[in-house]
């Protein structure tokens, strides 16, 4: 029986090794969204998307703080490459007796601040302010094993450790 997995138990976000502090609830990992062009013509009923492999969109991680802090500013610096780690735990329920057990999860992320949003001033409150990084790197690991790599610099894109540009690599 499969294990079901249900929920981030915890988690904490380092940057180049040291725990970043006064982060909000929540940090929005980015979207994977193919590079495609429409084929049509004969042989083919219709439209459809193509995919590039290893082609994709522009993607962005989203880091919210509570308040505007030092933290904060340590991501903002656009001549440097931001490097994140994000380490958690899943919580799981054991398919086969029901108990909960947990696993690790990691991702790790490089990229340059695009964005900066002060948030707001209010009596009492935090400000809300977030950094929005541009990324050239993610890799996302579940118990130890890569799920996903992608490294745009240098022409990587792996899956379930499968390198889906080795062919590609090797001829250009």
């Amino acid at each position: 029986m499969n294990n079901i997995p249900e929920k981030i138990n915890n988690f904490n976000v380092y940057n180049s090794g040291g725990l970043l502090v006064g982060l909000a609830d929540e940090v929005t990992l980015p979207d994977f969204e193919a590079v495609t062009e429409t084929l049509s013509g004969p042989g083919i009923l219709g439209e459809m998307e193509s995919v590039a492999i290893g082609q994709f969109s522009s993607m962005e991680l989203e880091v919210p703080f509570r308040q505007m802090d030092e933290d904060l500013f340590k991501l903002v610096d656009q001549c440097i490459a931001i490097d994140l780690t994000l380490r958690g735990s899943i919580q799981f329920t054991v398919g086969s007796t029901g108990a909960t057990d947990f696993k690790p999860i990691r991702v790790v992320v490089r990229g340059k601040n695009k964005n900066i949003s002060g948030g707001k001033a209010k009596l009492g409150n935090g400000t809300g302010s977030t950094v929005k990084l541009e990324l050239s790197y993610i890799l996302i690991e579940i118990d130890g094993k890569p799920m996903i790599e992608l490294d745009k610099l240098n022409f990587v894109f792996k899956v379930n450790g499968k390198d889906l540009l080795e062919k590609v690599r090797r001829m250009c």
